[in-house]
């Protein structure tokens, strides 16, 4: 059993900005692939949706809690942490670069911090998605919580392909 994990924020004022990214490429994957469509699991406070041996989760707790949701559903259902995928914006690479990482730090993201101390091991699973500024930013927070423009949604539409190939199906 897989399970894929996008991270983001909850609340509607999110859903499209950098921070989100992780909901949104899960939100691909279910529509592309015929997954039933997202439900809200109140014991793991999180979106699922799950077909054959793949669990989709969007935590629904704020990306700086992450951790807890992932937890409780990792306890719940004994899936082993190498067969966890972690889905989130990175700003140290450059606008629609993908990398897959295993067994790193957190590099200063809040959210895959939450993760590494809940499950107390960093030997899962990243895609990360860079969203890195091309100029000058005031605040990171800011900056993150910005939705990305028209000419950044094209670049990010070319990383499909290269994020389903670092999937497991």
């Amino acid at each position: 059993m897989f399970l894929i994990i996008g991270l983001g924020n909850p609340k509607r004022k999110f859903k499209k900005t950098r921070h989100n990214i992780g909901f949104r490429v899960l939100d691909c994957i279910q529509k592309e692939n015929g997954f039933p469509k997202f439900k809200f699991e109140k014991k793991f406070n999180a979106d699922v949706s799950v077909t054959n041996n793949i669990i989709l989760l969007k935590p629904q707790t704020f990306m700086n809690n992450s951790g807890r949701a992932i937890k409780a559903f990792r306890d719940y259902y004994k899936i082993n942490i190498e067969d966890i995928f972690i889905i989130h914006d990175d700003l140290s690479l450059e606008l629609g670069k993908v990398k897959l990482s295993y067994d790193k730090e957190s590099a200063g993201h809040n959210g895959v911090r939450s993760i590494i101390t809940d499950l107390q091991t960093k030997k899962f699973k990243r895609i990360r998605i860079g969203i890195k500024p091309i100029e000058k930013i005031e605040s990171i927070k800011d900056f993150v919580l910005k939705k990305f423009s028209k000419k950044e949604e094209l670049i990010l539409q070319k990383t499909r392909e290269t994020i389903k190939e670092m999937l497991p199906f």
